[in-house]
């Protein structure tokens, strides 16, 4: 799977969705401007160790991305996150090489890309007293759904008892 992120702003949500996509072998698209310098030691402590493992693309903006990602792949969808979706992310079929967008933690991704794709918006719901999810949540809960209807595929599924630690 492939996560976006429209001009992230805090740089804790962006390492915590970097380390999820080394967790679950997604790959995570970056569109500028950042708020946040990638070398900072906020991103590094929110990542962990795991960001020097991360599949991670930058683009200048929106049309290079798009380019770059959409240009001769028919097969693959954008799919954009927002609260102002009337599809519910769990009421669509992702394909294993779609994209999902998620935008800025102020603003979310601007009306103007989303009149273009109405059709892909999805949300998450929740009450009505919330403006929002975190981001980082956010990504969390569809790319886990997105990867369920993908069967997990390469993901481990026996649990953690494998692991060296827990071995008596």
């Amino acid at each position: 799977m492939n996560i976006v992120l429209y001009q992230p702003e805090i740089p804790a949500n962006t390492g915590n969705i970097g380390r999820t996509c080394v967790a679950t072998g997604s790959v995570l698209h970056l569109i500028e401007p950042l708020g946040f310098l990638l070398t900072g030691k906020e991103l590094r402590r929110a990542g962990m160790d795991y960001w020097e493992h991360l599949d991670v693309h930058r683009y200048m903006n929106f049309e290079e991305f798009l380019e770059k990602n959409f240009t001769g792949n028919p097969d693959a969808k954008l799919w954009m996150a927002t609260t102002k979706a009337r599809k519910v992310y769990s009421e669509v079929s992702f394909g294993e090489h779609d994209f999902i967008m998620f935008g800025r933690e102020s603003a979310g991704i601007p009306e103007e890309i989303l009149v273009d794709y109405e059709d892909t918006c999805i949300r998450i719901p929740m009450l009505n007293e919330i403006r929002s999810l975190n981001l980082a949540n956010s990504v969390s809960i569809v790319l886990y759904e997105a990867l369920r209807q993908q069967g997990f595929q390469n993901m481990q599924m026996e649990g953690a008892l494998h692991h060296k630690e827990w071995r008596s």
